[in-house]
């Protein structure tokens, strides 16, 4: 055989590609609060916040969405316009303080809340304020009005200092109990505490899980280490127009494999 026929043509293979990740917000707890003592962690925003916040998208043409439907609709091409919402940690007072405002705003958001410590606090934050999480029925209420559940982890565990047994127990423990649940099987998850590498983010794409929501994941930034904007109650029109430029230029600088 002559050398031209018996050496098949090198393969091609794309180079990875850049491309702008989605802008996803991050929110925690909505409450009436006054002394910033009671908020040590910066994880509360009051419902007069959260309304004008959400008012200044809808001024800047943006509508909020859950992760699912705004990742849905950048596959069909039709995410313009849409900025992700998320909700950690499962606390009881969504019910009263976001849930309303998002449906008086025609959003919807990802809630991710944690199986194993339902009805009980954010014990996991030791300088406090206690706060309550959702019971069952309050996840299932929030699910049956159109918002995404999502898993947290069952417990709020540092996933990288997690042996493997209780990994796979943190993400297919969490993902299963949220089905029996509310009778949908999690498509999301948030890594506690933002905190990620590459053992955890291979392990939540194995568990079944069709993205992770990150913080500020760095080279590891995807589909499953989606990076996110924390939102405060210092958080203004101006405020969030500095963090939308800052999400667009980093956003643009990583590179996200297709």
């Amino acid at each position: 055989m002559s050398a031209d026929t018996d050496t098949a043509p090198a393969a091609v293979v794309d180079p990875p590609r850049r491309t702008a990740l989605p802008w996803v917000l991050m929110y925690h707890s909505v409450a009436e609060f006054t002394d910033p003592a009671e908020d040590p962690y910066g994880i509360t925003v009051t419902p007069v916040a959260l309304e004008a916040q959400l008012l200044w998208l809808r001024s800047r043409g943006l509508r909020g969405v859950s992760v699912g439907e705004l990742l849905r609709a950048r596959a069909a091409g039709r995410a313009a316009g849409l900025v992700g919402l998320t909700f950690d940690d499962g606390y009881g007072d969504f019910l009263t303080g976001a849930l309303p405002l998002l449906r008086r705003h025609d959003c919807t958001a990802t809630l991710f809340v944690l199986p194993g410590r339902l009805g009980v606090d954010n014990v996991w934050d030791p300088l406090g304020p206690r706060k309550a999480l959702l019971t069952a029925e309050g996840v299932r209420e929030i699910a049956d009005s159109g918002q995404e559940i999502g898993s947290h982890g069952l417990l709020h565990q540092d996933l990288t200092a997690a042996a493997d047994d209780v990994l796979q127990q943190e993400l297919r423990g969490s993902r299963d109990l949220l089905r029996e649940l509310t009778g949908v099987l999690p498509e999301g998850f948030c890594y506690p505490y933002g905190h990620l590498d590459t053992r955890v983010v291979e392990a939540t794409r194995a568990a079944g899980y069709g993205y992770a929501c990150a913080i500020d994941p760095g080279r590891l930034a995807g589909r499953y280490a989606l990076p996110r904007t924390h939102v405060s109650q210092a958080d203004g029109g101006a405020r969030l127009r500095v963090k939308r430029l800052r999400h667009q230029v980093r956003g643009l600088r990583r590179v996200v494999l297709p």
